[in-house]
């Protein structure tokens, strides 16, 4: 299996509690990641609770969102790629949520994460 593979199969539900753990060291709350993650997929709390009990892959929680249009304006680097140079659209949407995280973490405002 590759790396793509493995991301895909991913339950959405076993990173979450990491993007918890990040943005509560740095300060932020749940409630704001929550914020971020109904911004780009468009599940509100009852959704993505929903899918972290369900065990719902990365690859289907992304097919099931319906991904904000301004999502394609989150540019920048995570894990040492340029998240708008990737090409398959599950991972660049990964991506894509891995950067909101570590922007919140950052302590960004969230107006600028949220591209408004």
């Amino acid at each position: 299996m590759d790396n793509l593979e493995r991301v895909y199969k991913m339950p959405f539900g076993s990173v979450y509690p990491h993007y918890v753990t990040k943005v509560e060291r740095k300060g932020r709350t749940t409630a704001e990641l929550h914020q971020v993650i109904t911004w780009l997929t468009g599940f509100d709390d009852d959704a993505i609770a929903k899918h972290i009990e369900a065990g719902t892959s990365f690859e289907e929680f992304f097919a099931a969102a319906d991904l904000n249009p301004s999502s394609e304006l989150i540019t920048g680097v995570v894990c040492g790629v340029r998240v708008q140079e990737i090409e398959d659209p599950v991972m660049r949407q990964v991506r894509y949520l891995d950067k909101l995280v570590d922007e919140l973490a950052k302590g960004k405002a969230m107006e600028k994460i949220l591209r408004g």
